[in-house]
């Protein structure tokens, strides 16, 4: 009777121990540690933060970038066309320049001139899932409005400086190709309906499209055409990295020569500013490689102006990796200065840095490393259980000039 006794009382203790343990496992899974970390003082914080109307842009600033924390927030997507409106009407930029498909950012710069469709259609054409929200529609029906009654020159313009696509470059290539009088047959048979025609690999394909490029640099008028070709080619190196690695710091590197390339299409067209959107990680002034941001930044020095952005939680639209579907999952980003955001009780902050410097608390804050939030276009389970998977552990000041806090965002619905 005293062992039956002896034995439940063992596993009883055992049951305990484990069920401690299961707990203590979810709250750590759930806060990326036992807490939501450190936080600045948010009564200091809230005497140097100021409202998106407060955003300073240097008037030597050429390319002036946002960033975004995560591509499955509701707020990093509303923030695009807020900032964007704050430039257009106070800076005279023009140019809204993101991190999408050339040939398809196209399709959108010829809806909102004019061009038939939706803006949801628009917003499908740029080529990524992320992109396929009313947040994106709103920024694209803005600009459509903004042009119907925008005086000769005045216009609104949408690029894109990624190359992760071809199709809609293809099409345009070909259809100003044959505007121009280049001989198409090749380059024609490239595809079969939407798809790349197997009978080519991707050496013969760069062949028959430098050829092309070739041809359209004695051609007039023939720039955005040989920008069609550069992206196709561009697209064909990124397909052909094996490796991850360098594919990214490939890809970053491409992304920057076409942010000044568009540029300097506005500078011809008179305008000395343009806005890049994309995400934290490739617009800001560091990285563990040469990013888009990096790349910029030792070009044009201060000419290169960045915002990035931060949570103190989120609840984000995410892929998984096994299977694709999406989920919203929940993250804190362990970030002192969101944090102080969200005590202070500020849903939505700009923090000047230059400003914010002139405190001795907060400069704590923005030059030593802290902890980050960065959530990219995938989840998978172990993110829980690797803090660092989902955060960066950098100095503010290194990366940004400011940056945008949002207490908490929420999720992004994906159309179709």
């Amino acid at each position: 009777m005293k062992k039956k006794k002896r034995r439940s009382k063992v596993r009883l203790t055992l049951v305990c121990l484990l069920g401690a343990l299961a707990l203590a496992a979810l709250i750590f899974m759930h806060f990326g540690g036992f807490d939501t970390g450190e936080s600045a003082n948010p009564e200091e914080f809230a005497v140097y933060a100021g409202t998106l109307d407060d955003i300073s842009i240097s008037e030597d600033a050429r390319i002036i970038a946002l960033g975004e924390a995560t591509h499955g927030n509701v707020e990093f997507q509303q923030l695009k066309l807020d900032v964007f409106k704050l430039l257009v009407q106070n800076y005279g930029v023009r140019a809204f320049a993101l991190e999408g498909d050339y040939g398809g950012c196209e399709q959108v710069n010829r809806y909102i001139h004019g061009g038939e469709g939706t803006a949801q259609e628009a917003a499908a054409a740029i080529g990524f899932a992320i992109y396929r929200t009313e947040e994106m529609a709103d920024l694209i029906t803005f600009m459509r409005q903004y042009n119907d009654t925008a005086a000769e020159g005045e216009d609104l313009r949408f690029y894109g400086f990624d190359m992760q696509r071809y199709v809609y470059s293809f099409h345009f290539l070909t259809e100003v190709c044959k505007e121009l009088g280049v001989d198409t047959s090749d380059l024609e048979k490239l595809v079969d309906s939407d798809n790349w025609s197997e009978e080519y690999d991707y050496p013969a394909r760069i062949e028959i499209i430098t050829h092309v490029r070739t041809e359209l640099e004695g051609k007039k008028n023939s720039t955005q055409a040989i920008h069609f070709a550069a992206m196709l080619l561009q697209y064909c190196e990124f397909q052909s990295v094996s490796d991850t690695d360098n594919g990214g710091a490939m890809r970053d590197k491409r992304m920057a020569e076409n942010a000044q390339w568009i540029a300097e299409q506005e500078q011809k067209a008179g305008c000395e500013h343009i806005f890049v959107a994309g995400h934290n990680s490739h617009v800001a002034r560091w990285g563990s490689y040469d990013s888009m941001g990096k790349l910029l930044s030792k070009e044009l020095g201060e000419s290169y102006y960045v915002i990035g952005t931060d949570f103190y939680k989120t609840r984000c639209n995410m892929p998984s990796g096994s299977s694709g579907r999406r989920t919203n999952q929940v993250f804190y980003s362990h970030d002192p200065l969101a944090k102080a955001a969200k005590t202070a009780g500020l849903d939505i902050c700009w923090l000047d840095f230059a400003k914010a410097s002139k405190s001795p608390e907060l400069t704590k804050f923005l030059t030593q490393y802290i902890y980050m939030g960065t959530l990219g276009e995938g989840y998978t389970w172990f993110m829980r259980l690797l803090p660092p998977s989902y955060r960066i552990f950098q100095p503010p000041a290194e990366l940004y000039d400011g940056m945008i806090l949002v207490a908490e965002a929420s999720p992004t619905s994906i159309i179709g």
